[in-house]
């Protein structure tokens, strides 16, 4: 059978015609969001959410974490760096082992047993501690020697570069004839197979201890002279022998003629003119005058023949010192008679004398010889008295 449903009874209801319903309260606050989220849109603006960010900003992050992998990268470096100067500090590859580890490069002139004067202290050394800088300033202090570069390469050699100075006349100082350059730097001549051949006059009148200024300012004067002289062509500047600074107002030259040297004073300036008179007149007064030793050309229409009674002095040259200047290229004219009396004079070989501790030696051995001489004759004499 089929089963009807029954409604309620009205009293079971348990309610009241007037009685409104009430809701009952909720308590979950979700609810009550989506209820205002979804009344939102046309009450009120939206409501933004609140996100929690790290303590700093992004690129900040960013660019600590790029310095520190900067730092850890330089600490490697750094580690390594130091090993590796450990390693070269202490290893023998690089150290200096001879002569032949230090090449010479430019130095036509200066002789290599000076440049190891120099360089001979850094052999057995670490090529990482040779001072370069203070090498290099050494160097230049050979006279000869205009600039010096000295270059490591590795493992354990030296490459030094020369830049000579280039001699412009010979000069004499004292009883010395070298060579100077055109700021005045004097520079011995060459030794041994290094000598070169010049054709330069002798410069006198400068002082063993003069500076290097005065030096200077006299080459400035030597210079103009040889330009004068030689620009026209003639190149009169080979006629010279002797060249006199001694007085910048009166420049004095020593002219190599056949029939005899002639001192010719040319005074400060207009060399050429002066020289031409001097060319132009010469065989004429070797005519009036018995002997011509020298002609005064310093003064305008006038000229005044033989005016020195006595050339400028020098002091002699050692024989050896006068046969290098001949081998040099000095000309004979430049000399005095001395000089060119000890140039010809043959070379006598002296026996060095033995060092006074090797002759003490001598002397102890033979004594010591000596005794024992006569010790063993004591002996022998003892051992025939017992036999017999």
């Amino acid at each position: 059978m089929a089963r009807r449903s029954v409604p309620p009874a009205q009293d079971d209801l348990d309610l009241t015609p007037s009685a409104e319903y009430v809701p009952a309260t909720l308590d979950d606050a979700r609810l009550v969001d989506l209820e205002s989220e979804q009344q939102s849109p046309f009450l009120r603006a939206q409501k933004r959410v609140s996100v929690r960010r790290g303590s700093l900003p992004r690129k900040t992050a960013h660019r600590l974490k790029r310095a520190a992998l900067l730092a850890a990268v330089l600490m490697v470096l750094a580690i390594l760096g130091g090993f590796a100067m450990q390693y070269g500090a202490h290893s023998w590859r690089f150290t200096i082992d001879s002569g032949d580890d230090i090449a010479l490069a430019g130095n036509h002139n200066v002789a290599r047993s000076q440049i190891m004067d120099i360089m001979g202290g850094d052999i057995g050394r670490n090529i990482f501690f040779v001072p370069l800088a203070q090498r290099q300033l050494q160097l230049e202090h050979i006279p000869w020697v205009k600039s010096a570069a000295v270059v490591r390469f590795f493992p354990n050699r030296l490459r030094e570069q020369f830049q000579e100075r280039t001699p412009v006349p010979f000069v004499r100082v004292g009883s010395h004839i070298s060579l100077i350059d055109a700021g005045g730097v004097v520079m011995d001549l060459p030794a041994g197979g290094r000598q070169s051949q010049y054709s330069f006059p002798v410069i006198v009148g400068m002082g063993e201890a003069e500076p290097l200024s005065t030096r200077a300012a006299r080459m400035d004067i030597y210079a103009q002279l040889i330009q004068d002289l030689d620009s026209s062509g003639a190149h009169y500047s080979q006629d010279l022998s002797e060249v006199d600074l001694s007085d910048p107002d009166d420049v004095k030259v020593m002219v190599n003629d056949p029939s005899g040297a002639v001192l010719v004073h040319l005074g400060s300036g207009n060399f050429l003119n002066r020289y031409k008179v001097y060319v132009t007149h010469v065989a004429q007064w070797r005519q009036q005058f018995r002997k011509l030793d020298s002609v005064d050309l310093r003064y305008d229409r006038q000229i005044i023949v033989n005016p020195d009674t006595a050339l400028l002095a020098q002091k002699p040259l050692s024989p050896s010192a006068a046969r290098a200047a001949i081998a040099a290229g000095v000309k004979p004219a430049a000399l005095t008679p001395a000089d060119l009396q000890r140039a010809t004079r043959p070379v006598t070989h002296v026996r060095a004398k033995a060092p006074r501790a090797k002759i003490a030696r001598a002397k102890a051995a033979k004594a010591k010889k000596a005794v024992k001489r006569r010790s063993a004759k004591r002996v022998s004499a003892r051992h025939h008295g017992n036999a017999g």
